[in-house]
């Protein structure tokens, strides 16, 4: 039998996560804990020899003492460090920055009650950034143009309208979004700074959830966006931003467009990725190709590209595996070669993972659903227990790679089992469209045929099935409830609100069902605090053991 593996490796804070490369390439960022706190760390970079990081020279440069900073990013002055944070989950957000050279700290946007949405930053206008505010209309952000020399903000564009904005490589805002009632969404366009908007074109309600537009071209004349429209799965496109007509650059049949890597200075699509069981990667700009068969070959995992300041600027990048940390690499496009920087959780390379596994099936009306199966490390694959770990959303996907819940899961002898249910997205509009109005009726069909086929293929024992998730996720196990109830929920949560899930403990307390309930005061929509994240995976753990007989970490 394998390890167990504590509850604090899974979950805890990661020693190193999120690096980011300065402008100038000579520094990295990170996040990491400093006393139990997840703050922004700084050290020199050294890319052609030693050790690439200098940790012994690293400084913490932030002070977060409460819920710990998740995002942040390098303004293009490699002066001035940017994050956002918000109080007690409530997600009215606020821009913070970090002067690196006399280390003064800032609140950008102290207005209560108001949610900030960066917007737009670019290298030719280093010390400025676009954000979005929503200070007179809580419905609608305006753009504001943000000084980071003195912190003056001046008013760039009224809102008329717009869910979204986008600006062109000169950073004028020239691209919105503006929704209709019947839920399709305009794209709005317009040439200069102070003319009129005028439609472009309108996305439908079903292309909607997997339309973006990534960017404009340099000289503006183009738009380049991911949309199934006039098609099933999402393709990457090239819009004329004069005429409306539309180029197809790439596409899969089967699955959308998951992302895309452009070139820093003409912005032109170089790869391509689509989300299947695991990642795929069509290269368009052949002069990369041999960068990304190098940076396949660092690591086992799918690696994911990050943005570069310029076409000689070391590339950061991400490679997720199933039984592994998430491990962190630079590469030098100039040797073609990738050094090591930090796993995020190390320590959890030290046990025993289990592998994520694809599987499909076909639903009970002919659709074909895709999951993931990972079994206990070491169990036999019969009659074993299993955890239905259903994804929120619920347009969203599970997908293949690390995941400390799946691993806590297996780890513990669980069968863990993720289903990308109709509605999930990555499998085209049309996938999605089967999950409107499907809520408790055909989206929890195909998570009973998931059980029938686990039990089918005498995986999983059907009398010791949980159904578990957040979100949507639990929605779903609330649907699919047959036992006693553990409900966790966050004070602050914006989304799903206190009084929601106490009116549900107050139905079981009259239909006299068992339920054990859990309110996290300091908490919002998930658990950022560790502490938090480590008491409820300990009731959930003796929850599922009690009903399931899995091993507990006392």
């Amino acid at each position: 039998m394998t390890d167990l593996i504590p509850r604090t490796v899974l979950f805890g804070n990661p020693e190193r996560t999120l690096p980011q490369l300065s402008p100038d390439g000579t520094r990295l960022a990170w996040i990491a804990p400093h006393d139990d706190v997840l703050n922004v760390w700084v050290a020199p970079l050294r890319i052609a020899s030693g050790n690439a990081v200098d940790f012994a020279a690293a400084r913490v440069v932030t002070d977060d003492r409460d819920r710990g900073i998740r995002m942040f990013y390098w303004a293009h002055d490699d002066r001035h460090l940017l994050y956002i944070q918000d109080t007690g989950g409530d997600e009215n957000w606020r821009l913070h920055d970090v002067n690196l050279e006399t280390m003064r700290r800032r609140d950008l946007t102290p207005f209560p009650g108001v949610q900030v949405r960066p917007v737009a930053s670019n290298k030719k206008f280093p010390t400025e950034i676009l954000i979005g505010l929503n200070r007179d209309n809580p419905q609608l952000h305006d753009v504001y143009r943000l000084d980071l020399l003195s912190g003056n903000m001046t008013l760039e564009v009224k809102n008329p309208g717009f869910a979204g904005w986008l600006a062109d490589d000169e950073m004028i805002v020239r691209a919105g979004f503006a929704p209709e009632p019947s839920g399709d969404m305009r794209l709005m366009v317009r040439e200069r700074m102070l003319d009129d908007w005028r439609q472009l074109l309108t996305i439908p309600a079903d292309d909607v959830t997997a339309s973006e537009v990534v960017s404009f071209s340099a000289d503006g004349r183009w738009l380049l966006g991911i949309t199934p429209l006039d098609a099933n799965a999402a393709r990457l496109v090239r819009i004329d931003v004069a005429s409306g007509a539309m180029e197809v650059l790439a596409e899969d049949p089967e699955a959308d467009v998951d992302g895309v890597v452009l070139h820093p200075d003409t912005l032109e699509p170089q790869i391509v990725t689509f989300m299947k069981d695991r990642t795929e990667y069509l290269v368009l700009d052949s002069s990369v190709e041999e960068d990304l068969k190098a940076i396949r070959s660092l690591h086992a995992g799918d690696p994911s590209i990050g943005a570069r300041e310029n076409p000689e600027s070391p590339w950061p990048v991400a490679f997720n595996n199933d039984t592994s940390s998430v491990a962190y690499f630079v590469y030098d496009p100039s040797a073609h070669s990738g050094r090591f920087l930090f796993d995020a959780r190390p320590e959890l390379n030290q046990y025993e993972l289990a592998a994520v596994e694809p599987f499909s099936f076909t639903s009970r009306d002919g659709l074909t659903i895709h999951g993931y199966a990972t079994f206990p490390p070491g169990a036999e694959r019969s009659g074993l227990s299993a955890v239905l770990n259903v994804h929120g959303g619920p347009q969203a996907r599970d997908q293949w790679g690390s995941d400390p819940e799946v691993q806590w899961l297996a780890n513990r002898g669980y069968l863990c089992v993720q289903v990308n249910y109709r509605g999930s997205t990555g499998y085209g509009k049309e996938f999605v469209i089967a999950g409107d109005r499907e809520w408790g009726a055909k989206m929890h069909d195909d998570l009973i045929d998931a059980v029938g086929y686990i039990t089918g293929q005498g995986w999983a024992d059907r009398d010791r099935i949980a159904i578990y998730g957040g979100s949507y996720g639990g929605y779903a196990a609330l649907v699919g409830a047959a036992f006693p109830l553990l409900i966790a929920q966050g004070a602050n949560d914006p989304r799903v609100k206190q009084a929601e899930s106490e009116q549900i403990v107050a139905a079981l307390e009259e239909a006299g069902i068992d339920y054990e309930y859990m309110l996290f005061e300091d908490e919002g929509h998930g658990f950022a605090k560790p502490e938090n994240r480590l008491r409820f995976y300990a009731e959930a753990e003796r929850f599922l053991a009690r009903y399931l007989g899995g091993r507990v970490e006392e």
